[in-house]
């Protein structure tokens, strides 16, 4: 198979998508019986960091979890149910959504429980920035998810330029 065959120029969300089901054991929770925040956001990474790699399909880094909402707590015994797929791709870096249920295992009943935003960016073997195949959204949905993740970068980088003049600012400040 050539480079072009294995990393083509554009791939489908579909095809990034990744799913990973967690049963919630006592390790996993905290005094009260309820999932720890930083296990599930372990979780959250590793999904995200899947359907990234379905992207890329090179070594991927996390680079940051740009948001995450924890909507209702997750019990022992339940099983987590995380959904992720790739919303936008730029240069090195993509932009992945999880989504995330908790399922009673006694009811059977299924709630939406967290939902995160990271930013992965694709490296090769030294660890340098690699180039990615570009994302083509199919369907209502994905177009949106593409244009809010642009939204979502250009936020990112005005933080972090906003950031940056304020460190400026006190180093100069300093005797």
């Amino acid at each position: 198979m050539n480079e072009r065959q294995t990393h083509p120029a554009t791939r489908t969300v579909v095809s990034t998508q990744s799913e990973t089901t967690e049963i919630i054991l006592p390790n996993d929770t905290n005094m009260l019986g309820y999932l720890l925040g930083g296990r599930l956001m372990h979780f959250i990474d590793l999904t995200a960091a899947m359907a990234a790699y379905r992207h890329a399909r090179t070594h991927v880094v996390t680079a940051a979890m740009d948001h995450i909402d924890f909507i209702r707590p997750v019990r022992l015994g339940d099983l987590v149910i995380l959904k992720s797929s790739v919303n936008r791709a730029f240069t090195s870096s993509m932009e992945v959504g999880v989504k995330v249920w908790a399922e009673d295992m006694r009811s059977g009943v299924v709630e939406h429980v967290a939902s995160a935003y990271l930013v992965f960016v694709a490296v090769d073997e030294q660890g340098h920035a690699r180039r990615v195949p570009q994302l083509m959204p199919e369907t209502a949905d994905e177009q949106r998810r593409y244009e809010d993740a642009l939204r979502r970068r250009e936020h990112r980088e005005s933080e972090s330029a906003r950031r940056k003049e304020a460190k400026q600012a006190v180093a100069q400040a300093r005797p």
